[in-house]
């Protein structure tokens, strides 16, 4: 399987990316580009898609967010913002060569791709939205009803080190519990999720998001939920019987998006790519096949 990797140049800065697959695709297949989750994580949890390439013969594009993974470690706390990762995609697309493509983002990655969508760019075939975040309040909401859920020494933990600003083991013992729950079930969770999760740039996160009950970051307020019926693509959404991202977030953008479909992933978390990889390679295929064939409409 071809694999190539390199840099980009963006805002003074250099953006890492790795094609797996040839570019262009065969059959004139559309390339699918994966936007990653976080804020400040590496791309690394999201490598199983990379098989589309073999199975699908469909090249995939990965990249590390600026300041994340393998990409530059800008320091500058100006480029935290969501309109940095945003133009981050146009830069990707023009020095690549990306003129079509899908679009595949994950967490807040898919709050990446709902704002570089909603300029309407052109070129881009198909959307997959997987555990998806079109309003920030409204998944914080759903996020504390679950950490409430935990057993109550368990959150009397993550509030008392909150109140007293601290993370100590016992705060970072607590926040696991949550995330083994809704993050991802898997026991242990697989190398290349904890090569994502060890990499966080956790600058960069609080910047823009911090904890996921209790949003401090310039997104707290951020939604895009009164502008979704504006996307005129063939969507996909994806999410977790046992996601963070729960049914009463992902439901509104389902039923906000023309056309948009519904994958639930039975076993599944946060991460369905990680813990359903299999499935859910066979779910996006199908559906970016489809696309292709015109027997998805916007």
């Amino acid at each position: 399987m071809a694999v190539t990797e390199g840099t980009v140049p963006f805002r003074g800065f250099h953006t890492w990316y790795r094609v797996v697959g040839r570019l262009p695709g065969p059959d004139g297949k559309p390339p699918l580009l994966v936007v990653h989750g976080g804020p400040g994580l590496s791309h690394d949890y999201l490598e199983d898609l990379g098989a589309l390439a073999d199975g699908g013969g469909r090249a995939v594009v990965f990249y590390d967010q600026l300041g994340c993974g393998r990409s530059e470690q800008a320091q500058d706390p100006a480029l935290w913002t969501l309109d940095t990762f945003v133009a981050e995609i146009g830069a990707l697309r023009r020095e690549l060569g990306l003129d079509r493509i899908h679009l595949l983002g994950h967490s807040w990655g898919s709050q990446v791709a709902l704002e570089y969508v909603l300029g309407r760019p052109s070129g881009v075939a198909g959307l997959v939205l997987a555990g998806v975040v079109a309003d920030a309040p409204a998944y914080a909401a759903e996020a504390r009803r679950l950490k409430d859920s935990l057993p109550t020494e368990v959150r009397e933990v993550i509030d008392r080190s909150e109140a007293e600003g601290t993370t100590d083991d016992a705060y970072l013992g607590a926040t696991m519990a949550f995330y083994q729950r809704w993050l991802c079930r898997l026991d242990p969770w697989p190398e290349h999720l904890v090569r994502s999760v060890l990499s966080m740039r956790e600058d960069v996160n609080a910047a823009l998001w911090g904890p996921e009950w209790n949003i401090t970051g310039s997104l707290k307020d951020w939604s895009v939920a009164d502008r979704l019926g504006e996307i005129d693509l063939p969507v996909l959404v994806t999410s977790g019987r046992h996601d963070m991202v729960t049914p009463a977030v992902v439901r509104p953008v389902v039923e906000s998006i023309p056309g948009a479909v519904w994958a639930l992933f039975e076993e599944s978390a946060h991460m369905a790519s990680v813990e359903e990889p299999e499935h859910y390679r066979q779910v996006v295929e199908s559906f970016l096949s489809r696309v292709e064939a015109g027997q998805v409409a916007a």
